[in-house]
């Protein structure tokens, strides 16, 4: 049964913000910096030089925001019934009526174009692993009807960045990328870990799946700590695969740092910090880590 909307929905500059609040295109910030650190080392191996050039760097970055755009719109068409049930989401544009269904997918199938047209411009492996990039990217948002892996999943949706980007540049693939790779996915599932836990009694009551679902509030927790501890562990050992100087490691301190208290800020019992540690904190991991790699690269 299709979720009734409590508006008309959106036209012009409005619903153009609108697409920009559905797929939270702020939170770009997250995924976009571990892209261009991978473009910045594959650069260094085809080229000799941090900078690929404006047609690369435009095509890379162009491909990465729509392929994101597409994997939020899908989510919000997938999830709409769902979202329409639970307080939290509810004022999201589908199940508020600012956006329609139609808008949505329109949207879409634009977003996938445009990926697709970047990829085909990037070189020939972009493109042949481009299906792979959607498959994952749009797939997670079935994954929580089923598996309490889905952060994994989710992780490993953003993680791809800094490998596609690589490939972009190089069109080849390098197998010391994928140590920061599986670090990206740590990453991801450790904070989507935190965030769901604000979901833990809804996604209880409707059958879904998570981590906080399955082990409970306390050992989810853990699960979390536990990951950002590994992703930790990666980026050291990523840094020695690629012979990289002391800016890298104290980048690398940095967003350990950053990672130790963002786990202090969530409490099995205290969830009024979640946003704090959930979008603040995560955005200065990411762009931390991406100014430090840059220094390094510059300075070293």
């Amino acid at each position: 049964m299709e979720v009734m909307t409590v508006s008309a929905p959106l036209t012009g500059w409005a619903s153009f913000r609108a697409y920009l609040e559905m797929i939270k295109f702020e939170h770009s910030i997250f995924a976009l910096p571990f892209a261009m650190v991978g473009m910045m080392w594959g650069s260094v191996a085809a080229r000799d030089s941090l900078w690929p050039g404006w047609e690369k760097f435009g095509l890379i970055v162009l491909a990465m925001v729509s392929c994101r755009s597409a994997a939020m719109a899908f989510n919000r068409i997938v999830d709409r019934q769902i979202d329409a049930k639970n307080a939290r989401t509810a004022i999201r544009a589908i199940p508020a009526g600012i956006l329609g269904l139609r808008q949505v997918h329109l949207f879409f199938a634009g977003s996938v174009g445009l990926f697709l047209v970047a990829a085909a411009l990037l070189n020939p492996l972009a493109l042949a692993l481009s299906p792979v990039a959607l498959l994952v990217t749009l797939g997670y948002s079935y994954t929580k009807r089923f598996t309490p892996l889905c952060h994994l999943i989710l992780g490993l949706s953003l993680a791809i960045a800094p490998a596609a980007a690589f490939i972009g540049v190089t069109g080849t693939l390098d197998p010391r990328i994928l140590s920061l790779v599986f670090a990206v996915m740590g990453w991801t599932a450790g904070f989507d870990i935190l965030y769901s836990l604000q979901d833990e009694e809804f996604d209880r009551r409707e059958g879904l799946y998570s981590m906080p679902v399955w082990l409970g509030r306390v050992k989810a927790l853990w699960a979390s700590r536990l990951l950002h501890a590994l992703t930790v562990g990666l980026l050291i050992w990523t840094g020695f695969l690629w012979s990289l100087g002391p800016l890298y490691f104290a980048g690398v301190a940095v967003a350990a740092g950053l990672l130790l208290y963002e786990q202090s800020l969530v409490k099995p019992d205290d969830l009024s910090r979640i946003n704090l540690a959930f979008f603040t904190l995560n955005g200065w991991v990411s762009l931390g880590f991406f100014v430090f790699a840059l220094l390094d690269g510059v300075l070293s």
